[in-house]
């Protein structure tokens, strides 16, 4: 079976430790616009739709690194059951099985061997475009 092609990377999600000066950063100083604020621990922005950059509120002391995970974009909903069912054959392990959220876009994550986390993702705003 040929697996769909991606769209590459074209998210990726921060851990924050104030999302308040994170907004600031990325809206006021980058150019980036308010694509979703979901909750007040969550945002979600993008560069003229071409990207989502998801700014989560630390919920633990922060380490080394603030990268929560990244994702790789898919053109269709049904690309990420796709990917799912090949990374299970391949002995990836899944973290989170795929599940449309409120949004309309569809994902699962799974863990590469040194545990970084990546997520199959159709998000409708992104998908579409490309």
């Amino acid at each position: 079976m040929a697996l769909p092609s991606t769209l590459g990377i074209r998210h990726v999600a921060l851990s924050v430790s104030d999302l308040k000066a994170a907004e600031g950063f990325y809206c006021g100083v980058l150019g980036y616009q308010v694509e979703w604020r979901p909750d007040a621990d969550n945002l979600y922005v993008t560069m003229n739709g071409h990207d989502n950059l998801a700014l989560h509120k630390a919920t633990k002391a922060l380490g080394e690194t603030r990268l929560d995970h990244f994702g790789i974009v898919v053109k269709a909903a049904a690309d990420v059951d796709a990917w799912c069912a090949h990374l299970k054959a391949h002995g990836a392990r899944i973290l989170k099985e795929p599940k449309t959220h409120r949004d309309g876009a569809r994902s699962f994550y799974c863990a590469d061997p040194d545990g970084n986390v990546l997520q199959f993702l159709h998000h409708p705003p992104i998908s579409e475009r490309a």
